[in-house]
């Protein structure tokens, strides 16, 4: 079964962080870092490949922190992973040279199918549809009244 990596799965758990607890000032990486326990190693590398492809934008300074780019009901889980997926190091065993004949002309080919359908299935969840999930699971926000915010 296709896999998402660590980094992607913080990446998914950081934006939702911020669209479920952004109100009227931004959210601190140190506020997620607390609340998802995402290694702070790992959450600035994220959060900046993320400001970076558009789905979050960063504010500096004391009073700083992040917001989602677009309003939540228009990133998708598809477009974090695929952002996710051009940064990992690990590389893409389909991607590699050699193998087998059955491999390159049977298994690969399904793989790719997989990855591919998976992607198509994500690209049909919203940050907004997560953000209902976890409201509907009773996860506590800071700024439960937000929950219709767009930007």
């Amino acid at each position: 079964m296709p896999r998402l990596s660590k980094k992607t799965m913080f990446a998914i758990e950081a934006v939702l962080d911020v669209a479920f607890h952004v109100g009227e000032r931004p959210v601190r990486s140190g506020d997620i870092t607390e609340r998802q326990r995402i290694p702070k190693r790992y959450l600035e590398q994220v959060l900046q490949h993320l400001v970076k492809s558009g789905i979050l934008t960063g504010q500096r300074g004391p009073r700083g922190g992040y917001r989602l780019a677009r309003e939540r009901r228009r990133i998708t889980l598809g477009e974090i992973v695929r952002v996710m997926r051009q940064i990992d190091m690990v590389p893409d065993p389909l991607a590699e040279g050699g193998g087998s004949v059955i491999g390159l002309q049977v298994v690969r080919p399904l793989w790719r199918e997989l990855q591919d359908s998976m992607l198509l299935e994500l690209d049909k969840i919203t940050v907004e549809d997560l953000c209902q999930r976890a409201q509907t699971a009773g996860v506590p926000s800071t700024a439960a009244e937000r929950l219709d915010f767009t930007i």
